[in-house]
This record gives structure tokens, C-alpha cells and sequence, in this order.
């Protein structure tokens, strides 16, 4: 599998320029896997062992309640991280299901080898550090949006940031992402076509 996905990823977070002996490293320390569509990195019950590097697919993040109901927490794409991080860094019990959307080739890494690597090749460090700050913020303002927008400025604000969500996912997990019934995305989305 090619890994220069991921270490252009690595470079741009860290501003930082991998030498080919780090870049050996890293090969030799992440397991590169396939999947199939709609299989699974993680089922809810499970502790979450691998942080995964989508090289190329896509996949999300849900809950399911008692009656049945999906929640997407996240969606990933194409060089985005995809894991349960509180499962993976405190070694908890996942409350989540993490599936692949489409054919995926992924990077994955258990949390012993990524210290191991964060010691050794300082890009690796600096690039952890970035992801963690901005995925605080990404929390903060998914937190915000959910309880201080309406459904249609939820929507409005997903379209500004993420416009390839549309045609990556499937209406019906959009509308569990943003919180909604799919029939209140429809709505909204006719709505929006009239204007």
C-alpha cells in the first residue's frame, strides 16, 4: 500500500521534513489493512486498538440507542484519522460502532507503537499535538452548533465545511449527523432549492 498519502499528512501538520530513515520507520511500524464496504474497524463492546489513516474509502462513527436509532458522531474520508479516541487512550470499552462507507485501504497503529514513533521522529510528535488541538476545537464547535443552531443552520454550516459529504454519504446518516429525521433534511433541502 502506498504510505506517501501519509507522509505528505505528516509533513503538512508538522511543518516538519521526514528523513528516509524515519520514513522506514513508519512503514515498518503501521499495518496497512483492506476493507470492504460496510465492514467494520470497530464494534461497539470492543476496545478500540488501532487509530486508523484512511489512505483511500471512508467510514463513520455511531451509536445506536435502545430503539434502534443511529447517531453518527464523525465522518472520514480520505486522509482523516478514524478511531474512538477515548477508547483507544484510556483502553474503555467503545460505546460506538466504526464502519467503512466504501472499499478502503487504511494505515492503522496501536497506542504503544505511536508513542514509540512520537519519541523517535519529532514530525510524528507535532503532528499528534495539531490533531489533538484541532479535534478539541472541532468538539467544541460540533457541541455548540448542536445546541445553539436550528436544523437548518446545522445543515447550511455541514455544506460550507464539508461539501463532499453530500455526495460521499447517504442522506439518511447526514440527517443522523446533524441530529435530524431524514424527512426534516428533505424538507430543509427543498427549502434551500427554492431560494
Amino acid at each position: 500500500m502506498p504510505f506517501e498519502p501519509l507522509f505528505i499528512y505528516i509533513e503538512s501538520k508538522s511543518a516538519l521534513t521526514l528523513s528516509d530513515e524515519e520514513k522506514i520507520l513508519i512503514q515498518n511500524t503501521f499495518r496497512s489493512k483492506h476493507l470492504r464496504k460496510k465492514q467494520y474497524l470497530l464494534e461497539e463492546g470492543d476496545v478500540c486498538k488501532y487509530m486508523s489513516f484512511i489512505v483511500k474509502g471512508s467510514g463513520r462513527m455511531y451509536s445506536v440507542n435502545e430503539k434502534g436509532q443511529e447517531h453518527t458522531i464523525r465522518f472520514a474520508v480520505e486522509n482523516w484519522w478514524l478511531g474512538d479516541y477515548e477508547s483507544y487512550n484510556f483502553h474503555t470499552v467503545s460505546l460506538y460502532n466504526i464502519e467503512v462507507l466504501e472499499d478502503s485501504e487504511v494505515l492503522m497503529i496501536g497506542q504503544n507503537k505511536l508513542q514509540e514513533l512520537r519519541v523517535a521522529i519529532p514530525a510524528i510528535d507535532v503532528m499528534v499535538k495539531e490533531i489533538d488541538k484541532k479535534g478539541i476545537a472541532a468538539t467544541q464547535k460540533r457541541i455548540h452548533s448542536s445546541i445553539s443552531l436550528s436544523a437548518e443552520e446545522r445543515y447550511d454550516n455541514l455544506i460550507k465545511s464539508y461539501p463532499e459529504f453530500l455526495s460521499r454519504f447517504p442522506q439518511n446518516m447526514i440527517a443522523s449527523y446533524l441530529g435530524i429525521s431524514p424527512e426534516t433534511l428533505s424538507r430543509i433541502r427543498k427549502n434551500m432549492l427554492k431560494k
